[in-house]
């Protein structure tokens, strides 16, 4: 299966470490990084990935390949500050701090084209907030004749269709419930992440309540319209599991424990199977021919029906007064929500995201 999406992992963790916040950089998988980098998040930034520049100095390397006689011409090693200055847009999912620090902080010095911020109007309303020559100097702009400003803020519909952010990759938004504030909805963003050659997808969520929770269920539209994508279209979701299992409904604060994942997980499948079904082609009944069984019929389970779809924890929140070793809270998540799949047998492969990971989708 051809690689479509190259994703690095700069920062993964939802808090209070400030060293490892959600940031995330993205481009197709086979061009260079000069070529344009979308970015998902601006939690952690430069200074993180210099960091893991440090502990692994090939980790950005890129090799260019002769399109005449497939002979490597050059292999390219970049700088943190060279990576920044070739991102094209960041994908913004909501304005809490861990998700837009490094984009307030690094807005003046940032270096290469103007950078478009997509996102919801809300989430880009709140953004206004900060610069506005308060908290921070005024560097962004809805203008686009409006060079002088290093960001240009772009509104994300969440109409169902794709929009361009990059010139190769596309994205669809769905609005998400994140808890409540003064007895208001705050809402997050789940984003589709098109390979618009591929036709190849990622699913990346913004901080997330579970459906069980909330007042108006979101998050069954994102799985609504995931399921017709998989296994052929859709290969990762990266999603949030901030607490581990055992946390009370009422001190989640919007955010997902290992239950609750795995509760969202089992909705996906169910869409899934109800896809399928609504097929009734003999398309179906091929596939479970070719999986020898793997699948039973749709209304006795769910058995294997995530087969082929790897799901990355992050936005775990770190214990900083624990006995544990701060980021070793990940590793416990992850083994709370495999426990937890293993009665349901979806398929799935389950992984973390950590800080310095290049992920091939």
């Amino acid at each position: 299966m051809a690689i479509a999406l190259d994703l690095l992992v700069v920062g993964s963790g939802g808090g209070p470490d400030e060293t490892n916040l959600s940031g995330y950089l993205l481009k197709p998988a086979d061009a260079d990084w000069r070529d344009g980098v979308v970015a998902l998040e601006a939690g952690s930034g430069q200074g993180t990935l210099r960091q893991l520049l440090r502990q692994n100095p090939q980790l950005l390397d890129c090799t260019t390949v002769s399109s005449k006689n497939d002979l490597v011409e050059e292999r390219r090693r970049y700088t943190a500050n060279e990576i920044y200055s070739f991102i094209r847009s960041y994908l913004i999912t909501h304005a809490h701090l861990d998700h837009i620090n490094s984009l307030v902080i690094s807005a003046g010095s940032l270096r290469g084209q103007r950078k478009s911020i997509y996102a919801a109007k809300q989430t880009l309303q709140d953004l206004e907030l900060i610069f506005a020559d308060r908290l921070w100097p005024n560097l962004a702009s809805w203008d686009e004749s409006d060079e002088d400003y290093k960001f240009l803020y772009k509104i994300l519909e969440s109409d169902g269709n794709y929009y361009p952010v990059h010139p190769f990759i596309s994205v669809r938004s769905f609005p998400l419930n994140h808890g409540t504030y003064e007895g208001n909805h705050y809402v997050s963003s789940a984003f589709f992440i098109r390979h618009d050659l591929s036709s190849v997808e990622l699913l990346f969520f913004g901080d997330v309540e579970p459906d069980s929770v909330a007042s108006d269920p979101r998050t069954i539209d994102v799985w609504r319209a995931a399921a017709s994508k998989i296994p052929d279209k859709l290969r990762a979701i990266f999603i949030e599991c901030s607490w581990p299992s055992g946390r009370p409904d009422e001190l989640l604060h919007g955010h997902l424990t290992p239950e609750h994942l795995v509760a969202e997980l089992v909705a996906l499948a169910k869409e899934v199977v109800n896809h399928r079904q609504s097929l009734g082609s003999s398309r179906e009944r091929a596939r479970k021919r070719q999986k020898s069984g793997s699948v039973r019929d749709e209304n006795e389970g769910l058995v294997h029906v995530l087969d082929g779809l790897s799901v990355y924890i992050m936005h775990c929140k770190d214990d900083m007064v624990g006995s544990e070793e701060p980021y070793s809270i990940r590793y416990l998540i992850k083994a709370q929500v495999q426990k937890l799949l293993e009665a349901h047998q979806l398929g799935v492969q389950v992984e973390c995201a950590e800080p310095g990971m290049r992920i091939n989708i």
